[in-house]
C-alpha cells in the first residue's frame, strides 16, 4: 500500500462527463507525476544524446508543481535498492522550478550503466510502473485530493506496450523464470488490465549509441484518471466513488467561478454604463426660448449661463455654476457669481442631485428664471 490507501486494482472506466471533471481539477489545482524510467543494462548505456535529450526534459518540459520519481529496472525494478518503493510519495522530487530543483533530479538519475545487470524484465517494469502511478492518484481520491496528470519517459531498447506473453520473438532478454512470458499468467493478465484501464499515449524517439546499437527515448502520457467502483448498497441503492469525488473537489472552485462571474458581470455593466452617454433635456420658464438638449458623459460638465455651445442658458453674462456627473450620480456646484437656487435654496457649495427630473432657479432683475431638466440615463 502507498500513504496507507487501499491496495488498487483495475476497476471500471469513468464516464466522459466524470473524466472532463476529473481533468478539470487537475488543471485548477495544478501538478503532474513524472516518471524517468531508465533501463540499467548495458546495452542501453547513455551516449551524449542521451543525455543530452533526457537533460532537455527536465530544464524545458518540466513545471512548477511537477513531482519527478525515478524508477531504475532491469531484470527487476530498483534492483540497486529492491527493498525501496520509488513509486511513493516520500520518494518523489517537488519542481518548484528552481535550478537546484534541476541538479537534484540530475544527480539521482544513474547516468551510467550497470556491468552486471542484465535481461532487462519490460513487462514487469511495466506492470510496476502503471499500477504504481495508478495507486498514487487512486490515494489522491482516498483523501479528497485533485488528481494529477503521469507521463514516464521511458529510456530503454525493449519494446514497450507489447501483447501479453513476451516470448524469445519479441524480446529476447526477458528472464526465463519471468512470469511475464506466459500469457495467461496473473503476472502478465494485471499488467494487459493496467493497459487497457488506463488512457496511455506514446511517442518514441530512437537514439543510436556509440557502438551503432539503437534504444528508445519514449514518452507515454496518462490522463488524470482513476479506477470507479461501484458498490450495492442498502434499499436498492448504490454506492460509487468517482462522482461524490468529482462535486466535492469541484465545489469550491465553481462557487468561486460564479462568485467571479457576478462580479465580472456587475462590474462590465458598471462600465457599459459609465460610458453610455445621458441626454438631458431642458425647458425654460421662459415660453419664448425654445428647449435645450445637452449630452453628458462620467467626468463631464455642463455649464449654467454663459455663451459656450455646451452650456444651458440663463439669463445675465455670468456663469453661474456647473452640472457635474461622477459616475452614476450627478452634482451641481455653484461659481457664487450669481444665485443659483435648487429645492427653494441657494446653492452655497457642491451638492448632489437626487431623481431624474428637478428645476433650478437663475433669478435675474428681480424676476425668476426656472430652468427644468430631465435626464435620459
Amino acid at each position: 500500500m502507498i500513504n496507507n490507501c487501499t491496495t488498487i486494482a483495475p476497476g471500471k472506466s469513468v464516464k466522459s462527463w466524470q473524466q472532463f471533471g476529473l481533468n478539470l481539477a487537475s488543471r485548477i489545482y495544478g501538478g503532474r507525476d513524472v516518471v524517468i524510467a531508465i533501463d540499467l543494462t548495458e546495452s542501453v548505456g547513455f551516449n551524449a544524446e542521451g543525455r543530452l535529450r533526457l537533460t532537455q526534459i527536465i530544464e524545458d518540459s518540466l513545471q512548477s508543481g511537477d513531482t519527478v520519481y525515478v524508477v531504475p529496472f532491469a531484470s527487476q525494478v530498483n534492483p540497486l535498492q529492491p527493498d525501496i518503493n520509488p513509486l511513493t510519495p516520500q520518494r518523489g522530487i517537488k519542481f518548484k522550478g528552481k535550478p537546484e530543483d534541476i541538479e537534484q533530479i540530475l544527480n539521482v538519475l544513474p547516468f551510467e550503466s550497470e556491468i552486471n545487470l542484465s535481461n532487462t524484465d519490460i513487462q514487469n517494469a511495466e506492470l510496476f510502473t502503471y499500477r504504481g502511478l495508478a495507486q498514487l492518484n487512486q490515494c489522491r481520491l482516498s483523501e479528497n485530493k485533485a488528481l494529477k496528470p503521469q507521463s514516464i519517459v521511458w529510456l530503454t531498447d525493449a519494446p514497450l506496450l507489447t501483447q501479453p506473453g513476451i516470448d524469445s520473438a519479441a524480446w529476447v532478454e526477458t528472464p526465463a523464470d519471468s512470469p511475464f512470458r506466459l500469457a495467461d499468467s496473473p503476472a502478465s493478465k494485471e499488467r494487459q488490465s493496467w493497459l487497457q484501464a488506463l488512457p496511455i499515449k506514446e511517442r518514441s524517439q530512437i537514439i543510436t549509441t556509440d557502438d551503432n546499437r539503437t534504444y528508445q527515448l519514449s514518452v507515454v502520457d496518462i490522463a488524470p484518471t482513476v479506477q470507479e467502483f461501484c458498490t450495492p448498497a442498502p434499499g436498492g441503492k448504490q454506492t460509487c466513488l468517482v462522482t461524490p469525488y468529482v462535486a466535492k473537489l469541484l465545489l469550491f472552485p465553481t462557487l468561486l467561478g460564479i462568485i467571479l462571474l457576478g462580479i465580472g458581470g456587475f462590474w462590465t455593466r458598471y462600465l457599459i454604463s459609465l460610458n453610455k452617454k445621458w441626454k438631458l433635456k431642458i425647458s425654460f420658464s421662459d415660453d419664448t426660448r425654445e428647449q435645450q438638449t445637452c449630452y453628458l458623459k462620467h467626468k463631464q460638465k455642463i455649464v449654467i449661463g454663459g455663451d459656450s455651445l455646451n452650456a444651458i442658458f440663463c439669463p445675465g453674462e455670468d456663469i453661474r455654476g456647473d452640472l457635474i456627473r461622477k459616475g452614476k450620480k450627478l452634482y451641481i456646484k455653484p461659481t457664487k457669481n450669481a444665485p443659483l437656487i435648487y429645492r427653494d435654496r441657494e446653492v452655497n457649495k457642491e451638492i448632489e442631485i437626487t431623481g431624474d427630473r428637478f428645476t433650478i432657479n437663475c433669478p435675474f432683475a428681480g424676476k425668476d428664471f426656472e430652468i427644468g431638466i430631465k435626464v435620459f440615463r
